[in-house]
């Protein structure tokens, strides 16, 4: 897709150096994506006030966190087996926070495997996705993040887990975290990565470009943001997952948004092929491949990991 054409100066500064010197990079239906021409982050400008409020996320909880598909996927026992490996690598006991929890799946499946080893805390912004969560046990707190003060409380570890990239003022969440991890803690960050091998064959058709992502990481983007907050040190940065089938029903597609039902039922699709024990040969190769797209930091999304000095 050709970029976007110029438009009035931006209405929101870069959200990793702050200038207003951006580029436009894409256009996709409303979406207005353009590139800082000072530190070269992607991102959404300008951002509609339901996506700052948090009203949108609100908004879907029931019709769509809390759907019968969407919850069949997420709470299925293989939905979270690449994060819960690595989370595991770096902490196998202790205080848990997981920001952007939505109906607390990754809480529950991190109880389920490790039974005793964590104590599981939960927030979000949507609220009946957090009245579920708390139905199943997790910790719930409703308060805003960026407004905790939570005394001398400190966690192990602070998880987030495809968050980074709905946030306005994504290095404010990174030094809140910062606060509230204990020296030796880890927070986890998992972002769709920009130089992926989707993004580079698909450009804005690819359907993870969507008004509700309002930033776009890059290797080198990810690590300057982690690298702004003096508290962390990077311990480890990889490239994970890759879903051939949304290559393939993209290049097919046009530009319009991919409805958020049709992306719970291929979640819910892929979960169930990962658990048929008929297609082991398949996930073999697939793994592979995967493996090999990670080693190239080609594959569909970034994982960081920070540790609290």
């Amino acid at each position: 897709m050709p970029p976007a054409p110029p438009t009035s100066d931006p209405r929101r500064p870069c959200p990793l150096c702050g200038a207003d010197d951006a580029a436009p990079h894409w256009q996709k239906e409303n979406l207005r994506v353009v590139r800082c021409r000072r530190c070269t982050m992607v991102f959404a400008n300008p951002v509609a006030p339901e996506l700052v409020s948090g009203a949108f996320y609100d908004r879907l909880a029931i019709p769509f966190y809390l759907s019968a598909v969407k919850l069949e996927g997420d709470f299925a026992t293989s939905r979270f087996d690449r994060e819960l490996r690595l989370f595991h690598q770096f902490v196998t006991r202790g205080a848990v926070l997981d920001v952007g929890c939505s109906t607390g799946a990754f809480l529950g499946e991190l109880q389920r495997r490790f039974p005793g080893d964590y104590s599981a805390t939960g927030t979000d912004v949507a609220g009946a996705a957090l009245d579920h969560a708390a139905a199943h046990g997790v910790e719930i707190i409703r308060a805003p993040f960026l407004e905790w003060d939570l005394g001398g409380r400190r966690f192990d570890a602070i998880t987030f887990w495809a968050v980074l990239e709905h946030l306005v003022e994504p290095r404010r969440f990174l030094r809140q975290a910062a606060a509230l991890l204990g020296a030796g803690g880890f927070c986890f960050i998992l972002v769709p990565n920009l130089q992926s091998l989707a993004v580079r064959l698909l450009g804005a058709k690819y359907r993870y470009v969507l008004p509700d992502h309002v930033n776009y990481f890059s290797v080198r983007t990810l690590r300057a943001m982690a690298a702004q907050e003096p508290a962390f040190a990077i311990t480890a940065l990889r490239s994970t997952h890759f879903n051939p089938v949304v290559i393939a029903q993209d290049v097919r597609g046009g530009t319009a948004r991919v409805p958020d039902e049709e992306r719970a039922r291929l979640l819910q699709r892929t979960t169930a092929w990962k658990e048929d024990t008929r297609l082991k040969p398949v996930r073999a190769l697939y793994s592979a491949v995967e493996k090999g797209l990670g080693a190239l930091r080609l594959a569909d999304n970034l994982v960081l990991v920070l540790r609290r000095k």
